[in-house]
């Protein structure tokens, strides 16, 4: 049972992070900020590089929660990415909390870095995948 709990939240945490960024890998920082109604100016603290990067993190890290445990070659890439969410939402939160944005704003981050640990916890120790 904890087995389809985990893949659920890996194919969730998966589409959002594959959307996400991708947006930030694909769009100009100016169309990202216009996307959010007043809800993204926080990429005004970033270079258009640093928000490529983050994208691509964050693409990597939603292809590194499935693809490994999928294929079952090196399936410990699974529970490392998620890792990587929950350091990257650690990110957004100091990012957050340095421009003052009011704290709904970091209601979602904190929701995803729990879902996030909650499956890194998961697959090392809970249900780990073997190689």
């Amino acid at each position: 049972m904890m087995n389809i709990v985990l893949w659920i939240l890996q194919g969730l945490l998966t589409i959002l992070f594959l959307l996400s960024g991708g947006i930030r890998v694909v769009k100009p920082k100016d169309e990202i900020r216009e996307m959010g109604d007043g809800r993204m100016e926080w990429v005004d603290d970033l270079s258009a590089g640093q928000l490529k990067l983050i994208g691509i993190l964050e693409v990597m890290a939603a292809i590194g929660l499935i693809l490994p445990a999928l294929t079952g070659i090196l399936p410990i890439l699974t529970p490392l990415a998620a890792v990587g969410l929950v350091l990257t939402m650690i990110g957004a939160m100091i990012l957050h909390i340095r421009r003052g944005d009011p704290r709904q704003v970091l209601v979602m981050n904190v929701v995803l870095l729990l879902v996030a640990g909650f499956v890194a916890y998961g697959r090392f120790v809970l249900v780990p995948f073997t190689a």
